[in-house]
């Protein structure tokens, strides 16, 4: 199992594999192969040492959030992890 790095500004660095990223970035709603991957023992241990004010960092930088949305860690895993599936599978 070939994994690889996403890009993070603030230690919020995830190993994925380039299929379970493939699954979690293709056109239209990824939450719920978000929400399955997020189970995977490999992810949810990475997952598990996040930061939330770190992450909460990362992804204000993005803009696409306010400051109430990033209060909840939860779905900013959820977010993270979306993106970071979608920067692993386009080669960034």
């Amino acid at each position: 199992m070939r994994t690889v790095y996403n890009s993070s500004n603030y230690g919020n660095d995830l190993k994925i594999t380039k299929q379970d990223a493939k699954n979690c970035s293709h056109s239209g709603s990824c939450d719920l192969d978000v929400s399955e991957l997020m189970k995977k023992p490999y992810i949810k241990k990475q997952l598990a040492k996040l930061e939330p004010i770190q992450l909460a960092k990362e992804l204000n930088e993005y803009g696409a959030w306010d400051e109430t949305e990033l209060k909840d860690h939860q779905k900013n895993l959820e977010r993270w992890l979306w993106i970071s599936c979608g920067d692993i599978s386009e080669g960034k």
